[in-house]
C-alpha cells in the first residue's frame, strides 16, 4: 500500500516540478487526476485494513468451529459403532432399475420372496425373476472373456 502512496506523491511532485498549475486547462485536469488517484490510494489502503481483520475474524471463528467439532464430535466415532451393524450389509442385495438405472438395496429376504417389486425412484415395476437373468447372463459373458482372454494369452 505504501507503494502507491509513494507513486502519487511522485506524481505530485512531477506536476510541481514541472511547473503544472491550475491557470490552464491541462494543467487543472492533471492536478484532479493525482487527487483521484490520491483517493484511490486511500481507498485501497482502508480496503486492505479491512481485509484483515476479516481474516482475523474469521481465524478466530474458526478456532472456535473447530473446538466445538472437537467437543460434539468427540464420541462419533464410537457412536456410529454402536450405531451401525456392518452385518446389516451381508443382508441386503444391490438391485439396478432396468428403466432409470437407479441402483438401491433390498433386504435378501424380500428379494428372495417376491417376484415383482417397485422402483422407488421412477415407480416402474420390476420383475425379479427377469433381473435375475440378465444377471445370470451378465456373470456368464464376464466369465467367457477371461476364460477368452486367458486362452489368448496362452496361444
Amino acid at each position: 500500500m505504501e507503494n502507491l502512496y509513494e507513486k502519487v506523491a511522485y506524481l505530485r511532485g512531477l506536476a510541481e516540478g514541472l511547473g503544472i498549475n491550475e491557470d490552464s486547462k491541462e494543467g487543472r485536469l492533471l492536478l484532479s487526476i493525482i487527487d483521484v488517484l490520491d483517493e484511490f490510494a486511500d481507498a485501497i489502503n482502508e480496503l486492505d485494513v479491512k481485509q484483515a481483520e476479516l481474516e482475523d475474524v474469521v481465524d478466530s471463528i474458526d478456532e472456535d468451529l473447530e473446538k466445538l467439532e472437537d467437543e460434539v464430535y468427540e464420541n462419533y466415532d464410537e457412536d456410529y459403532d454402536d450405531y451401525y451393524d456392518e452385518e446389516d450389509d451381508e443382508d441386503l442385495v444391490e438391485v439396478t432399475c432396468p428403466n432409470c438405472k437407479v441402483t438401491f438395496y433390498l433386504e435378501e429376504d424380500e428379494y428372495l420372496n417376491e417376484d415383482e417389486i417397485e422402483c422407488p425412484n421412477c415407480n416402474e415395476v420390476i420383475y425379479l425373476d427377469e433381473l435375475e437373468s440378465e444377471i445370470d447372463d451378465e456373470e456368464y459373458d464376464e466369465e467367457y472373456e477371461e476364460e477368452d482372454y486367458e486362452n489368448k494369452k496362452d496361444k
